[in-house]
């Protein structure tokens, strides 16, 4: 049985359109790439969302993968990453259905996603920080459209 705090992910389940854009790394500036994801459940206990860009944009990688469950005890949400380089992390993370945020504080880099999510639709903006958070410098943003 899908805990009340997991049913609200739901929103995130389901085939999305994907375009990347105003990537700090890419070149021309201003260029978007296009690409796919998928979110699926894994039993009722987590949310598994990947993602392909349909072309090369190294330095990033082209395919993720996020799991998301939740500690009920510690009432709160966590994701996991991992990408075709072989690289992991941990997200500490919130979702209220509407707002969608990710963060994650290493001693190498910060990160954090910050998003806003309907029925159709996943804006977002993923950014880095290199000072423990006291600046923050836009690494990419994207848009989910609902498939």
């Amino acid at each position: 049985m899908r805990s009340e705090a997991m049913d609200r992910l739901d929103v995130l389940a389901g085939t999305w359109r994907v375009t990347m854009r105003n990537a700090w790394f890419l070149e021309p500036a201003g260029r978007e790439v296009p690409g796919t994801a998928r979110g699926e459940w894994l039993e009722d206990g987590f949310l598994v969302l990947r993602w392909s860009l349909d072309e090369d944009v190294a330095p990033a990688t082209r395919h993720n993968v996020l799991v998301l469950g939740r500690d009920d005890a510690r009432d709160a949400y966590t994701a996991l990453y991992h990408d075709e380089r072989g690289v992991g992390r941990v997200f500490a993370m919130t979702f209220d259905g509407a707002s969608w945020t990710l963060l994650r504080e290493d001693p190498d880099m910060d990160q954090r996603f910050t998003g806003e999510v309907t029925d159709v639709r996943i804006t977002g903006r993923w950014e880095a920080s290199v000072d423990q958070g006291a600046t923050w410098r836009t690494d990419l943003e994207l848009e989910l459209v609902r498939a």
